[in-house]
């Protein structure tokens, strides 16, 4: 056990989320996972908006593989159960979970960022493996080859949540940045002892990463891949039975299935479904109230900026989005990743990406009427009721 590997703190967020009133069974998700684990060596990064449920998924994962702890009692219950593979991979697997934005105190620099990282994993697999033949100086990958060479071809499976938290950082420069990607390269990219790569944030890595860094990556995104899309997000069936719940739970409920949807749904993935955001429905729920939980911070400032000072009169379009139209717009949802944007174009995809706009049929629109006022009040150049606080 140890600060990142098989650390037990997602065990217990994870069952927390399973005990709350409003929960969402997503394990089957994991079914999807074993076969990409039986072939070793795999790598995905799965990239939504915020308040999508990225690290309550990451958590599950990390719960259901993680050796040392037996979480049937969190599972059996759980649609993952059923699995014929279930048992097989259940609490049998070592696991270095790490989240991307948790930050030294007091962080001024990506040395100590990215060394806090380093020296309390080496730590931990110096703990575990202590007759692995060290130096002292060695890499952090170079301990991990060592360790699959010395104990029977050891593999660990990596969780990596907010991997795109660094980049928004005050702190960081664009040669920190380059960094970062290498950092990233020598520790997960053609080594025998990485058995799955789990990935998730908001931004895709493919405009950080230039040439072949970090090409042994399969990217998932709402709008461009139908795999994994029923995991993140609500569907229309799934808010049903959440409401039917709200009925029998509340005493006095004052929401309407309709204010559900005309408040929350309406983000399109590649198949055309639509989804609803999670967090704002359980929240609303949870509060027995409508209301705007949409909650900002860095990057989404950043595109607030590009909306108030009209970048490439962007403007006349977004009015025409409040007004209830979907605007033709060429988006690469990789155009975010600078956040250096001139054109319209840019500019939404960068929106799309953050979960401002949705993206169907070559066109963008404002999803729901909780962005609606969101985007409203920029236009309106009246101090926006998004609340800026730094949560996930």
């Amino acid at each position: 056990m140890g600060f990142y590997l098989n650390n037990k703190s997602k065990i217990s967020l994870y069952k927390s989320e399973v005990q709350r009133p409003y929960f969402v069974d997503k394990t089957l998700i994991l079914s999807e996972l074993f076969p990409l684990i039986e072939s070793g060596n795999s790598h995905i990064c799965i990239t939504r908006p915020r308040r999508f449920g990225k690290t309550v998924m990451a958590n599950m994962i990390g719960a259901f593989f993680e050796k040392g702890v037996d979480t049937k009692n969190i599972f059996e219950q759980l649609k993952i159960s059923k699995s014929p593979e279930y048992e097989k991979h259940r609490n049998k697997h070592d696991v270095i979970y790490i989240d991307f934005s948790k930050m030294p105190e007091d962080c001024e620099s990506y040395e100590q960022y990215i060394g806090r990282i380093i020296n309390r994993l080496k730590k931990d697999l110096i703990r575990e493996y202590p007759d692995a033949d060290y130096e002292e100086d060695d890499a952090l990958w170079d301990i991990l080859d060592c360790i699959f060479d010395m104990y029977d071809g050891q593999k660990f499976i990596f969780v990596m949540d907010e991997w795109d938290c660094v980049f928004h950082k005050a702190f960081i420069t664009r040669e920190d940045q380059q960094k970062y990607i290498s950092f990233l390269s020598n520790l997960l990219k053609d080594h025998g002892y990485v058995e799955l790569l789990y990935m998730t944030g908001i931004l895709p890595i493919a405009k950080y990463s230039s040439g072949s860094e970090l090409n042994m990556f399969l990217e998932y995104t709402m709008a461009s891949e139908e795999k994994f899309n029923e995991y993140f997000g609500f569907t229309e069936s799934e808010v049903d039975i959440l409401f039917e719940k709200y009925l029998k739970i509340c005493e006095t409920p004052t929401i309407t299935r309709e204010q559900l949807r005309l408040w929350y749904d309406g983000y399109a993935t590649k198949a055309g479904e639509r989804m609803y955001n999670p967090r704002s429905v359980v929240t609303a729920l949870s509060n027995n109230n409508i209301g705007n939980y949409w909650t900002s911070s860095g990057p989404y400032d950043e595109i607030f900026y590009y909306i108030k000072n009209n970048v490439a009169d962007v403007k006349a379009d977004l009015a025409l989005m409040v007004s209830g139209e979907a605007v033709q717009a060429k988006v690469r949802e990789y155009a975010a990743a600078s956040m250096n944007l001139s054109t319209k174009n840019e500019i939404f995809s960068a929106m799309v990406v953050y979960g401002f706009l949705s993206y169907e049929n070559g066109k963008v629109r404002i999803p729901n009427k909780e962005l609606m006022e969101c985007l409203e009040d920029q236009l309106e150049t009246k101090q926006h009721r998004c609340q800026v606080e730094e949560i996930k």
